[in-house]
């Protein structure tokens, strides 16, 4: 029996394997499907039915490798800790960001603002929405909840000048026409938001990690049980890259669907942007609700200002390089009422994230100001 025992076991382990990462191979039959008939599924677009089942399909691929990359991510996180494990989950969502907006960007032709809009959207579904579910339910649960106001400070003080300096400063620049900036004024807004992302993990991850943990010693991640086995963290890793893969293909393939979005069927320009946005913002965010909801307001708020900050400090500066590359200008400037929206969502959050505690009444006021940012996407 004793010798019987481990080949029992291998197919028990394999078949859970599979079991847990079958949607790997969704990805890589996709990636498999678009490879070779590629061309005759791009001929589908002009039908609506065609348009519909491509757009639903790839979104849907996506959307599960996305979910994939951020639960190994995840577990990552769960074996290192804060602030290191957060880190970690928001650079894997920054680089899946960088990789479909960089893909649209060479691939789509009419959008030349689709940076902008995608940066925006992700700052309002996640500063606004995901926020706002994390503090309503966390609220509805545990009546009032505590995190830790140095970090939310601190973030929110880098958050801020970035925002400020990438989407509403080029509005009121002479150099270049309309809401773009110069190629020096491109560069320098690049170097400080690299400048002062990485004076930010300095502080995050060696000077005042403590800004980034829970007051409460009853929070923490030590007592969050993941919903799959573990692996081995290289294990996690190693899957993480696996699923990379077919996301990047993918994402190259969706460039084609939301550019016959927005030149045929006369959808709204920034709506391109909000589907970029929705599909890396959400699930990370599902991450954040779930803390929230277990009462560890601490590990959600490292989660959606880290999301908010990698991705104006990280995303902007390689969008900006892209650009130069290929010789074309960013529209980066927020439209008039977009910009009131910015400025009104910062000055809440600061508010929000100013006493170190937080109830139901903040969450929904962040849930109307996203209402107000749909509306005016579709209602501008």
């Amino acid at each position: 029996m004793a010798q019987i025992a481990p080949a029992q076991t291998r197919p028990l382990n394999f078949l859970c394997f599979v079991k847990e990462e079958w949607f790997l191979g969704v990805g890589l039959a996709s990636c498999a499907v678009f490879l070779f008939r590629g061309d005759f599924l791009a001929s589908q677009l002009s039908t609506r039915t065609g348009f519909v089942l491509l757009f639903a399909w790839l979104f849907s691929a996506s959307f599960g490798c996305c979910l994939s990359v951020v639960r190994h991510a995840d577990h990552l996180a769960i074996r290192l800790g804060e602030p290191y494990g957060t880190l970690i989950l928001t650079l894997a969502v920054t680089m899946i960001e960088v990789v479909s907006i960089s893909s649209l960007v060479m691939h789509g032709a009419h959008n030349p603002a689709l940076v902008r809009d995608t940066i925006f959207a992700v700052i309002m579904i996640v500063l606004n929405g995901m926020v706002g579910l994390s503090l309503l339910i966390g609220g509805w649960r545990h009546l009032e909840q505590q995190f830790n106001l140095l970090g939310a400070n601190t973030y929110l003080g880098v958050i801020i000048p970035l925002a400020v300096l990438s989407l509403i400063l080029p509005n009121y620049t002479s150099t270049t026409p309309g809401p773009t900036l110069s190629t020096a004024q491109e560069v320098f807004v690049a170097m400080v938001s690299l400048g002062l992302y990485a004076v930010f993990l300095a502080v995050q991850t060696v000077r005042h990690r403590a800004y980034f943990r829970p007051g409460n010693t009853d929070e923490g991640l030590d007592h969050e049980v993941p919903r799959v086995r573990r692996h081995h963290p290289f294990g996690h890793a190693a899957l993480m890259v696996c699923y990379m893969v077919p996301l990047v293909f993918l994402a190259e393939q969706f460039a084609s669907p939301i550019d016959e979005l927005l030149a045929t069927m006369h959808a709204p320009a920034s709506f391109g942007g909000a589907v970029i946005a929705l599909l890396v913002a959400t699930p990370e965010a599902l991450s954040a609700i779930r803390a929230a909801a277990a009462n560890r307001l601490q590990r959600s708020t490292n989660i959606l200002l880290g999301s908010i900050l990698s991705t104006i400090g990280l995303t902007i500066p390689v969008m900006i390089c892209i650009s130069q590359y290929q010789g074309a200008k960013l529209v980066l400037g927020l439209q008039s009422g977009n910009v009131v929206m910015l400025v009104l969502t910062l000055a809440v959050s600061v508010v929000t994230f100013s006493s170190g505690r937080t109830n139901i009444l903040q969450g929904a006021i962040h849930l109307v100001l996203f209402g107000a940012y749909v509306m005016l996407t579709f209602e501008g």
